[in-house]
């Protein structure tokens, strides 16, 4: 167990209070707030317009560590830090995120990365971000600093509000603080190539996903399976041993993370980009462009210029949905909600954000 990595409140800066004024100043006058970070992620979601009235609140300055000891697998942090300065705390401790969630730019911070909920190739064998999320600080549409959760696992009744941040992209109050689990890196990687066709590869990780194998990623580009096995020398070279393929540099898993691979380069293809995510089981999809496969094929990336509505269709029949990467390509770019599930969200809002004051129409324009 590495040595004890200690930070205390005082680390960063705490601007909870100016926040807090902010939002009560914006409530009393309904003005709406445009909650930013570092921006990184800014393309994700609809860009509604903004009238005069709208008001950007700035969460950068609300930053640092507040504690992390890695005896103890949780670390806490400040909305506005860096999320370059929490993979460095970590790495001191050598400890990760699991869930390798993207930055998407030099600039990402901690509360972008949470409201965004999006996870890297670890993520399922791992688990999302949302698994890994403890507990949060929040400033609600009432003009109060509400605390959920905690630093430890617990098992409550109702909504686990935590969780459900995750992925609100601002919509349900400012974040201002979350303590994540966390869990030591493993000891040996090997990430390797195989040439194997698609409808190959998705049979061969399904039948792989019942076998006791070390995978912690695996991806297809449409020739190429690719994957990464991670725990002790032992089991990672045993695993290697049975499956074969060459290896390949670990950096590849950087870069698809980070949406780097010459695939999401729009300078090669400007074709919008969509994610679906489907059950790992689904077999391919019979779309027009080209498909890059991660998660073991529960997360597929496309290239098309395929009708909106075919895509999507296409992806609630295998049992997912379709989100669209490309600013302004469609006027909702996440899939729609079916009318029961879009009231739940309503009334989730609703219930946190009365006055409907942050990020409005950033998921849905209904809220």
């Amino acid at each position: 167990m590495p040595n004890a990595v200690l930070f205390d409140a005082g680390a960063g800066q705490d601007l909870a209070e100016q926040l807090l004024e902010q939002v009560r100043q914006a409530i009393a006058s309904r003005q709406p707030l445009a909650i930013r970070g570092g921006g990184t992620k800014q393309f994700l979601g609809r860009q509604p317009a903004q009238d005069h009235a709208t008001q950007v609140l700035d969460v950068r300055g609300h930053r640092g560590i507040v504690a992390y000891d890695p005896t103890e697998l949780v670390i806490t942090a400040r909305a506005g830090t860096p999320l370059t300065e929490l993979h460095r705390a970590l790495d001191r401790g050598g400890q990760m995120l699991p869930c390798e969630p993207p930055s998407l730019g030099a600039n990402a911070t901690v509360g972008g990365m949470v409201a965004a909920g999006l996870s890297g190739p670890r993520r399922p064998w791992a688990g999302a971000v949302r698994d890994f999320v403890l507990g949060t600080r929040l400033i609600s549409g009432f003009g109060t600093h509400l605390r959920f959760g905690g630093e430890v696992m617990k098992n409550v009744a109702g909504y686990d509000v935590s969780r459900l941040l995750t992925g609100s992209f601002g919509c349900l109050g400012v974040i201002t603080e979350v303590s994540f689990k966390v869990l030591p890196k493993p000891r040996c990687t090997v990430s390797v190539g195989l040439e194997m066709p698609l409808e190959q590869a998705l049979a061969r990780l399904a039948e792989w996903g019942q076998q006791p194998l070390p995978i912690t990623a695996a991806s297809h580009d449409g020739t190429r399976l690719r994957l990464r096995f991670e725990g002790n020398e032992g089991s990672v070279r045993a695993a290697h041993e049975r499956i074969g393929g060459e290896p390949i540099e670990a950096d590849w898993w950087a870069d698809l993370r980070e949406l780097r691979l010459p695939f999401f380069d729009t300078t090669r293809d400007t074709r919008p980009l969509w994610r679906l995510s489907v059950p790992a089981w689904a077999p391919p999809l019979s779309l027009p462009g080209s498909q890059l496969i991660d998660w073991a094929g529960a997360q597929r990336w496309l290239r098309s210029d395929a009708d909106a509505a075919m895509i999507r269709a296409a992806a609630q029949a295998a049992g997912g949905h379709a989100s669209c990467f490309t600013r302004g390509h469609v006027n909702l770019p996440f899939h729609p909600l079916a009318p029961a599930l879009l009231q739940l969200h309503r009334n989730l809002k609703t219930r946190l954000d009365p006055h409907g004051l942050f990020n409005p129409g950033r998921m849905y324009p209904e809220f």
